[in-house]
């Protein structure tokens, strides 16, 4: 069978790479090409069009770049034609790969759909191009089945594939050891700090996770370096506190991390994948925070909170983001009761989200959904 991919970006990628060992496993026939990235082509997909010339995040960056975005549909349009695949699969990235879905229904090429667009949360009326665009979704939230099925839709609930990421890379993780020498390190617990990947939100939230932290002495803090941003941009942020970046390397951070102060985001639901307690932060331009508050439909913003429908991690929202509110919430953090509360509560999230096999899963589907229609 020949099965064309989109993902847009890196966490698409490596959802489509596992996706992608799967299917070659169920069709030893399999051709696969997409648009993805370095995960998806290591894994033998042929990649058409990398994610990194497609990340345009932001009003005034789609609006700046509109020529190439519209370039974009009428280049993946073409490659579509061109490898006339047997299936479409969209992998999350709604705002391209609903517009795709569109071209792709009206040439009869079957439409799958592999995480959902958060239409629970904002936009409800997609689910509509759902229902209308898409032959099967699957979803990897536990919430979004229900959701979907209020709204008529049949979904198919495959697990997280983030739980698969997390026990893979457990599974050959260094040592802790060796992670310490490899980046000069010292024995002391380390509290990982996330405060994001663009230069906006870092500005706003670093400063306050430094500052809470600079008393506690007895604990090594670590940033995780988003790969965009260059050593001088931390250095002018940091100032001439003491604290140690590591770029490209979150997953071993977060497997030798006491504690972690994580922006919001997928990165919250990793950091309780790894057993790290944690305070969840975000902090936005005001505007931006108050249009969301009024536009977007949900009681938390961590997916751990999602998930599991209750307050299993504290969260820091804009003007709640202090010094003195981070310090009172790590202070529960290294707090060996309130520890022990929080990971028996990250047991429970994991159970709820399907255990490993969210990448098999969909792979099975997809290729029962292919052979049953072919």
């Amino acid at each position: 069978m020949k099965y064309f991919i989109i993902a847009g970006e890196a966490s698409g990628d490596l959802h489509g790479a596992n996706m992608v060992k799967e299917l070659n496993k169920l069709d030893a026939q399999a051709e696969i090409e997409c648009w993805g990235g370095d995960l998806m082509q290591a894994e033998g997909a042929k990649v058409k069009k990398h994610y990194k010339e497609l990340a345009f995040m932001g009003i005034i960056e789609v609006i700046k770049n509109i020529r190439t975005i519209k370039k974009n549909f009428k280049l993946c349009r073409q490659h579509i034609l061109d490898f006339n695949p047997d299936v479409v699969i969209f992998i999350d990235y709604p705002g391209f790969n609903l517009r795709m879905a569109k071209f792709v229904h009206k040439q009869n090429i079957s439409t799958l759909y592999y995480i959902s667009p958060t239409v629970w949360a904002w936009k409800e009326k997609r689910v509509n191009k759902v229902r209308n665009l898409i032959d099967e979704m699957y979803v990897i939230l536990p919430f979004e089945k229900p959701f979907y099925k209020k709204h008529n839709i049949d979904v198919k609930y495959v697990g997280h594939p983030l739980v698969d990421a997390v026990e893979d890379f457990k599974s050959k993780a260094i040592s802790r050891t060796d992670f310490l020498s490899k980046y000069d390190l010292k024995e002391e617990k380390i509290i990982a700090l996330l405060p994001g990947s663009r230069k906006q939100e870092i500005r706003k939230k670093l400063p306050i996770m430094l500052a809470a932290t600079e008393k506690y002495k007895q604990y090594q803090f670590v940033i995780a370096g988003a790969p965009a941003m260059d050593k001088e941009f931390y250095d002018e942020v940091i100032g001439n506190r003491k604290v140690n970046i590591i770029y490209n390397d979150t997953y071993n951070l977060l497997n030798q991390s006491y504690a972690g102060l994580i922006t919001s985001g997928s990165a919250t639901l990793e950091t309780a994948l790894f057993k790290v307690p944690q305070v969840v932060c975000y902090k936005g331009a005001n505007l931006s925070y108050q249009i969301a508050k009024r536009i977007v439909n949900i009681k938390y913003i961590s997916l751990v909170n999602l998930i599991q429908d209750q307050e299993i991690v504290k969260e820091l929202i804009q003007n709640e983001l202090t010094v003195e509110n981070l310090q009172q919430e790590f202070e529960k953090l290294i707090d060996e009761k309130s520890r022990t509360t929080m990971l028996h509560n990250y047991d429970a999230l994991i159970a709820s989200c399907g255990g490993v096999g969210a990448s098999k899963n969909v792979a099975k589907s997809v290729f029962q959904f292919v052979t049953k229609t072919n």
